[in-house]
């Protein structure tokens, strides 16, 4: 008599208690990175904050250095649902208006970007997470690109695809951060921000383009 074939292995049922024990401790290592520096941060700090013990931490992540992707998909997340809204009842061609409402809506919170600069420099000293990062910095910037492309944006002379503007964009966004950082003026960056943005996504004029300012190949990350 012929043996049945065995099941298919069932994956892990995540329960409600298992989805609220995983929700604190992301929202109670969000809170201990940004008061003592993720660099200081011992997985005991995040664990005694949300309550729980070691295993509960290990049930649900690998290392600390996991919490901060998860972190950073969740903040780009909200920044890829903004930009969306934004483009969605936008005019291409209105750059003001559009600059306006991006400048007016995007995340630009001085506790998470310290905490970003703080992962940089953790990660900068170890290649495979600053390769890891490099893919979810890809990942935000490929949203960005698709909604260039999708809104049906003109470019400027210098970006010659999408891609490259999205990448712009968010170097423009990581040096207005980085001011921020400095002198902690919300308004000035945000002025500066907005002055950026309207260069980058204003068309040029139909002159011939210029290779002095031509982009160079992108490299990867």
């Amino acid at each position: 008599m012929a043996s049945e074939p065995a099941a298919p292995a069932k994956s892990p049922r995540v329960t409600k208690r298992r989805a609220e024990t995983r929700a604190r401790l992301i929202d109670a290592a969000y809170q201990v990175f940004i008061e003592l520096g993720f660099g200081h941060v011992r997985i005991e700090d995040v664990v005694e904050a949300a309550g729980y013990t070691r295993g509960a931490f290990y049930s649900q992540f690998e290392s600390l250095d996991e919490l901060f992707f998860i972190l950073y998909d969740n903040w780009a997340a909200r920044v890829v649902e903004q930009v969306t809204t934004i483009a969605e009842g936008a005019e291409p061609a209105d750059v003001p208006a559009v600059v306006e409402r991006v400048v007016g809506t995007v995340l630009l919170d001085r506790d998470w970007l310290l905490l970003k600069t703080d992962f940089l420099a953790h990660a900068a000293r170890r290649p495979d997470l600053a390769q890891r990062w490099s893919e979810h910095r890809a990942h935000l910037r490929d949203a960005i690109g698709q909604h260039l492309t999708v809104t049906g944006f003109e470019l400027h002379d210098a970006f010659g695809t999408a891609a490259d503007a999205a990448r712009a964009i968010v170097a423009v966004y990581d040096g207005v951060a980085t001011q921020l950082l400095l002198d902690n003026d919300q308004a000035a960056a945000r002025a500066w921000l907005a002055q950026l943005l309207r260069v980058l996504l204003t068309p040029s004029s139909d002159k011939p383009k210029d290779p002095r300012f031509a982009c160079p190949d992108s490299p990867e990350g």
